[in-house]
């Protein structure tokens, strides 16, 4: 069998273009070829415009709302299972509908079981993500998941800030466990915020347990989405004491007034991966960039090698 055959292909849903053609880059290959006909009533259908038969192929997309990334990845999922692809891994930065995990009330879908079921149906049969909004979503799946940590990026960076009396702080206390493990990565103490809803994305409450007078803090999370409960957080620190207030959110959906919370807030800057692209540029926010953890994740998934060693925290 010819090594050219032997090479996999590489394609991007219309969301993650930019992200797909950085990691085939710094994969070594070209990004695939697809093209998307679109018909008046905004039905849509992509087409490999190339042979992916007996082919291992990976389809990058994040799956972040609305609803027509999900189901640009399954289509592209299914015609590749039909086109007779070998293996097909779904590389998802962004695990989208992923905090509907469980039933918090009667009569409510767990949205995240359900989209894992369409995903395996649709043909993957490896799927491989970074900082799913709840760990036990690998559950969900019945084919592999390789669960990644963002904290293989972000840690370099905070190590190059030097800061002195580095806090690390979770702006909830769904986050204590993330935070307790950045922590132990980069020897510091930790503060949590609690915070009470009225309803999603409203808060009608939040207080500070620990001591931030005279730190320098960083907030970690899986995402920022209003960004409200972040800025909030950041805005506490600061009163309570904090020399500088920074936040770390791998993906960054930003959505509603999100962009004008982080520029009117007291943090220094919010630092974010590239899993979802952004529709503003501001001062405020550094991107860091995640396709060479996913292209080397990709590497090895291939070669058969192991992958323990992306998993820092």
């Amino acid at each position: 069998m010819s090594k050219a055959h032997l090479q996999p292909k590489i394609f991007a849903c219309s969301n993650s273009k930019v992200l797909g053609e950085k990691i085939a880059d710094a994969y070594g290959e070209d990004l695939g070829n697809v093209i998307t006909s679109t018909y008046s009533d905004g039905e849509f259908q992509p087409s490999y415009e190339e042979s992916i038969r007996g082919k291992r192929i990976f389809i990058i997309a994040s799956t972040n709302p609305g609803p027509e990334n999900l189901m640009e990845l399954l289509l592209m999922l299914d015609a590749a299972k039909r086109a007779s692809a070998r293996h097909i891994t779904a590389v998802i930065p962004y695990f989208g509908w992923a905090r509907q995990d469980r039933k918090d009330k009667p009569r409510v879908p767990i949205a995240a079981k359900l989209v894992a079921k369409m995903l395996e149906t649709a043909g993957a049969t490896r799927i491989i993500t970074m900082d799913l909004h709840a760990d036990q979503i690998q559950g969900f799946f019945e084919k592999p998941v390789d669960h990644l940590y963002a904290s293989t990026i972000f840690l370099p960076y905070l190590e190059s800030l030097n800061l002195d009396n580095l806090t690390i702080a979770s702006p909830d206390m769904g986050g204590s466990k993330r935070a307790y493990a950045y922590s132990r990565g980069l020897e510091s103490d930790v503060v949590i915020c609690y915070k009470q809803r009225k309803k999603a994305n409203i808060i009608s409450h939040m207080e500070l347990i620990g001591d931030v007078t005279g730190k320098n803090v960083v907030l970690v999370d899986d995402m920022v989405d209003t960004a409200g409960t972040l800025t909030r957080a950041a805005d506490l620190m600061m009163e309570r004491g904090a020399l500088s207030v920074r936040a770390i959110c791998t993906h960054p959906l930003l959505s509603g007034d999100a962009y004008k919370r982080v520029e009117a807030s007291k943090l220094e800057e919010l630092i974010v991966t590239d899993s979802i692209p952004l529709t503003q540029k501001s001062p405020k926010i550094k991107v860091l960039s995640c396709a060479n953890l996913f292209a080397d994740v990709m590497h090895r998934v291939h070669q058969n090698k192991s992958i323990s060693s992306k998993f820092i925290i």
